[in-house]
């Protein structure tokens, strides 16, 4: 635990309240498997609050396919100057991350019963989120037009990440994408550190299909909650 509480500081008890709904109610609902509780913190928790280092200060997020809250609860538990939303289609798994919100006092989160492409045009924020969603060749027509010019679209991707990376070039540019990067976050906090795929929203911008390899990302301060 004492990466966890280096990670989410003085917000370690909330995080502590979600992670034991999760091993709970989160399994018996089918959002968790029972195999996930012995690593939830280092697979999932940990895995999801690094992500924070590479989120601008005060940034408006959608998180598509929030599922059991994964990475969006966390985010908002471990930066509470982020406004989040919780876009789920699933009812039944908007009744849980509802519940979490209510559970963990989170006034920064809203939760959203929806598909990305049937709200695109009620979004215009700055940093999309994703785990474990679709591939980035569907995810990226998704969540690029919920996206302001400029705006992020934040992946988490496994081992695959570059070669998804690489199947989606024609979609990236159809979308107008600016730039793209892979990047590594939580060197020294998860083992392996978690791989994004970041994504630049642009407008008519053509990207290159020589991509940059991983690089670190530099840890920001983390705000007091």
């Amino acid at each position: 635990m004492g990466i966890a509480r280096e990670v989410f500081g003085g917000a370690l008890p909330v995080a502590e309240r979600y992670a034991a709904f999760l091993a709970d109610a989160g399994v018996e609902r089918g959002l968790i498997g029972p195999r996930e509780v012995d690593r939830l913190w280092e697979r999932h928790l940990i895995n999801c609050a690094v992500v924070s280092e590479v989120i601008p200060a005060d940034a408006r997020v959608v998180d598509i396919g929030s599922g059991a809250g994964l990475p969006g609860i966390v985010l908002a538990i471990v930066r509470p100057d982020l406004r989040i939303t919780l876009l789920e289609p699933l009812l039944r798994r908007t009744n849980f991350l509802n519940e979490c919100v209510e559970m963990l006092d989170l006034p920064n989160v809203e939760v959203r019963r929806g598909r990305a492409e049937d709200v695109a045009d009620e979004f215009s924020v700055d940093v999309v989120t994703a785990r474990a969603v679709a591939p980035l060749e569907r995810l990226v027509g998704w969540a690029l037009p919920l996206l302001r010019p400029g705006g992020e679209l934040l992946a988490l991707k496994g081992e695959r990440a570059a070669a998804e990376l690489e199947e989606a070039a024609d979609v990236l540019e159809r979308f107008g994408a600016r730039t793209t990067e892979l990047l590594q976050v939580g060197q020294g906090m998860v083992d392996p550190p978690t791989t994004l795929v970041r994504v630049v929203a642009g407008r008519g911008g053509v990207v290159g299909r020589r991509q940059r390899a991983p690089r670190r990302a530099k840890r920001s301060r983390k705000r007091s909650s």
